[in-house]
């Protein structure tokens, strides 16, 4: 028992002293590429005898084969604190992966960039520093008012019945100080994966289904903004109207705007015009199904207080302002 613990001890204190010299080993530069961990070496002839540094025992090589100048700049190099080339090709794949990664998603302010989990977006500018904050999706609530279209039935039985989209609250918890924000969609938050094979295979032992046809994708541009109308406690995002044959239209009250494809399937909605202070929605548009009653809801007030959890720029990546040009005074 007394003999295991001075072994383990032993042990104990040989790891320290075995890390601490391959901290100060040196390498011993192959012609090949390759190294060998040395805390010193001496050259006796046509060999290299050198003290291993990861087996602690003296080793040779020959001569011929050590590529001087590289192990001397190697030991140049760390003495003047450059770095070696493996950190230096490490800091390359490290970069190229950033670019790759931050290639997905479109830098849309500087310093600013869109991430892949996000679904949709709004560029703000507060205090004149550009933000992003994400926009929250909302359940519009359909009021059929039913009173009125009974009433309307009853008076005139063609008439027809008039529904409502609703928003509950006043405002949104979301508000731009921009009057001219910009709304950024990720359309593959949306149900919408890149088109292509699955990557399942067919057991051929039971019995295959009939493929199903392959829906149509939808419009990327189907995203719109609306103006919504207060009333009481709710916001009014639109009108539903069914004629008594069946037929439905809805009325929207339609912001004009532009669409714009960006890379990692994202979309940019921008207002063609500044819009005027009040309550707004994202909106997506079905075709003949008509809207979403889910929208994102947002306000436009320039005296809004701060939007919690907005998306700063990164100061690393903004570049500082041009230095100012010297004043050289006036000529005499």
């Amino acid at each position: 028992m007394i003999a295991l613990l001075l072994g383990a001890l032993a042990f104990l204190v040989f790891l320290p002293s075995a890390a601490h010299s391959q901290e100060l080993a040196k390498r011993l530069i192959l012609k090949d590429g390759s190294y060998q961990l040395a805390t010193k070496w001496e050259v006796k002839g046509d060999r290299v005898r050198y003290y291993s540094a990861e087996r602690e025992a003296w080793e040779e090589v020959p001569n011929s084969l050590v590529d001087w100048p590289a192990t001397d700049k190697f030991e140049k190099d760390r003495a003047a604190g450059v770095p070696s080339p493996e950190a230096v090709e490490l800091d390359k794949e490290l970069e190229a992966e950033q670019k790759a990664e931050e290639a997905k998603t479109p830098e849309v302010a500087p310093g600013l960039r869109l991430t892949e989990d996000a679904s949709v977006v709004l560029l703000d500018t507060y205090q004149a520093q550009p933000q992003l904050v994400e926009l929250q999706q909302n359940g519009g609530e359909l009021n059929k008012n039913m009173k009125g279209n009974i009433l309307r039935a009853a008076i005139n039985p063609i008439a027809s019945a008039k529904q409502t989209v609703e928003v509950p609250g006043l405002h949104a918890k979301i508000q731009a100080h921009a009057a001219l924000p910009a709304i950024y969609v990720n359309l593959a938050q949306q149900g919408e994966g890149s088109q292509g094979s699955s990557g399942s295979t067919l057991d051929t032992d039971q019995p295959q289904q009939p493929q199903q046809p392959q829906q149509p994708e939808e419009p990327w541009d189907r995203f719109k903004i609306v103006r919504l109308q207060p009333k009481q406690d709710k916001r009014i995002v639109g009108d539903i109207k069914i004629a008594v044959y069946g037929k439905v239209s809805q009325d929207q009250k339609l912001v004009p705007t532009t669409a714009e494809r960006l890379t990692g399937r994202w979309v940019k909605v921008t207002p063609t015009a500044p819009l005027t202070p009040g309550e707004y929605a994202v909106v997506e548009m079905l075709g003949k199904e008509g809207m979403n009653l889910y929208v994102w809801d947002f306000g436009v007030n320039p005296s809004a207080p701060a939007n919690t959890g907005a998306w700063k720029p990164d100061p690393a990546k903004v570049a500082p302002p041009p230095d100012k040009p010297k004043d050289l005074g006036k000529r005499q």
